[in-house]
């Protein structure tokens, strides 16, 4: 199968290549991917950088892993002894390393789910890591209620956009930060206030919010600590 490889760090190291077609394991599918998508972490894996990625066993000198995408959505053409969720001809979505190539076998349990039938193959793609993030940040580390005030900063990006959306759904009071050609955009996801930063700086304000998620620290932790409510959290 086609596959996008490196064998040493750099973007012009990037290859197309012929690689083994994987088999999948007792709880593993194969998916043919219909369509991957490109993250900053990608981007992390190709350059090694930080350096301490290759310290946690991206690979010191060279990649040990040579295989490159995470986020990918396709249909199933096979699935493991084991699995009884998933059946061939599913269309599903998920992240697995490697997902730019023609096959990926994730497995049955872990970060792959069903395609919802309202969303193309491209925009499932775009889901898994930018959507989970963003799930987490808000859920999980800013243990967002209803009625508070979330900010987000950077709320037109990948991480932000599902971000606005998630911070509504869990019925906060929504502040988008981004810049002017993105205000409609944040608008159009359901934010309550859009703050155009190249005209209002955030950290300046009076609003004081109880949480802040940070995709662009752009802000010192004290300036955005000096907009918390007491026992605010920052996210970042």
């Amino acid at each position: 199968m086609k596959a996008i490889v490196y064998c040493d760090y750099g973007v012009a190291n990037l290859k197309l290549q012929d690689i083994e077609k994987p088999t999948p394991a007792d709880d593993q599918l194969l998916v043919r991917v219909r369509a991957a998508s490109v993250n900053p972490l990608d981007w992390h894996f190709i350059e090694g950088t930080p350096k301490i990625m290759r310290m946690m066993g991206v690979g010191l000198r060279k990649p040990k892993d040579t295989r490159l995408g995470v986020d990918f959505a396709g249909t199933v053409e096979a699935v493991g002894k084991n699995v009884t969720q998933f059946k061939p001809g599913d269309e599903v979505f998920g992240g697995k390393t490697g997902a730019f190539a023609e096959y990926v076998c994730p497995r049955a349990n872990r970060a792959v789910a069903l395609k919802p039938a309202n969303l193309t193959f491209e925009e499932a793609a775009s889901v898994n890591i930018a959507g989970i993030t963003a799930l987490q940040a808000l859920r999980d580390k800013g243990k967002i209620q209803p009625g508070q005030k979330v900010l987000i900063n950077g709320a037109s990006g990948g991480v932000g956009t599902f971000a606005v959306q998630i911070a509504k759904s869990f019925g906060a009071d929504v502040t988008g930060v981004c810049s002017t050609r993105n205000v409609d955009l944040v608008r159009s996801l359901g934010a309550d206030h859009v703050i155009d930063y190249t005209k209002e700086d955030f950290a300046k304000g009076a609003e004081r919010y109880d949480v802040i998620l940070d995709n662009v620290p752009n802000h010192s932790l004290s300036e955005c600590r000096a907009i918390l409510n007491p026992n605010g959290k920052y996210v970042m």
